[in-house]
């Protein structure tokens, strides 16, 4: 595996090689849900390559961008054995300099939900990514469908620049107990982990009302809110792929969506329909 810390390193190793390239975007702190990331990326392309940067311009003021996880060993450990061919690990002098062009996010769908909570989020998501992608050069690339805002926008944003890579969306990864694996989690300490287990619950509740034929989105709002009682919800969500808010669920282009704190940790979750 080769390890590349700078842009002429990234580009001199992938000139090297032949065929098409899967990319996987990260922030590190990898886990399972990364490795099957990594695995399909693996077996659908000639050549793998992740990156690892944790990218200060998506932090807001006052979130967690000093204490987010850092584990550059085990990162390169997992990446090594998941047949990694180049492993991309700027730093932020590597990615930025100074009076940058920036992209903004649309003003409608990139300021509500996790953009509502936090303006500007998307603007450093999508610039960051653009930067990867015109780096990187991707046949394909492959996002979570945890971070279902996100990934929407990459791909809108891949669809308005006429970039050649294909988004690959991949099925978030949980543990056995039904928590969506996440950097994140090891903010929580054992009872707050139990508490989590409310915001995947909430979303089994969902589901289940709409097997049973309740497609009304203010009912199975209302459903999902006694589930995860008591939590800071951020909020509920119910909207089409397009993120526009449906009155009823539409089966094949609905995400339900949930954001909530436990103690002091932030997390996401959500189901596609």
């Amino acid at each position: 595996m080769i390890i590349a810390r700078s842009v002429n390193e990234l580009q001199d190793a992938i000139a090297r090689r032949n065929g098409s390239i899967g990319f996987v975007p990260t922030m590190g702190a990898l886990h399972i849900g990364h490795r099957s990331l990594i695995d399909a990326a693996r077996r659908e392309n000639d050549t793998v390559v992740v990156s690892i940067f944790i990218n200060p311009t998506q932090f807001l003021p006052g979130e967690d961008f000093s204490k987010y996880p850092r584990k550059e060993e085990a990162d390169f450990k997992i990446c090594e054995i998941s047949g990694v061919d180049i492993l991309f690990y700027p730093d932020v002098k590597a990615m930025y300099g100074e009076d940058e062009v920036r992209i903004c996010a649309p003003d409608s769908r990139g300021y509500i939900l996790e953009g509502a909570s936090r303006p500007g989020h998307f603007d450093g998501v999508l610039t960051v990514v653009m930067k990867l992608f015109n780096q990187v050069r991707p046949t394909r690339a492959y996002f979570g469908k945890k971070d279902a805002q996100q990934l929407t926008l990459i791909t809108q944003m891949v669809k308005n620049f006429f970039m050649n890579v294909e988004i690959i969306p991949m099925d978030t990864v949980r543990e056995g107990d039904g928590l969506a694996l996440s950097s994140r989690n090891v903010y929580l300490d054992p009872q707050e982990r139990v508490e989590a287990l409310k915001i995947s619950a909430s979303l089994k509740r969902a589901t289940e009302q709409v097997m049973q034929g309740n497609l009304n989105s203010e009912s199975i709002r209302q459903k999902m809110a006694a589930v995860l009682e008591p939590l800071d919800v951020e909020y509920i969500a119910i909207v089409n792929r397009f993120f526009e808010s449906i009155d009823e669920v539409i089966l094949g282009n609905t995400i339900i969506l949930v954001a909530a704190r436990v103690g002091t940790t932030r997390l996401i979750d959500n189901v596609w329909m």
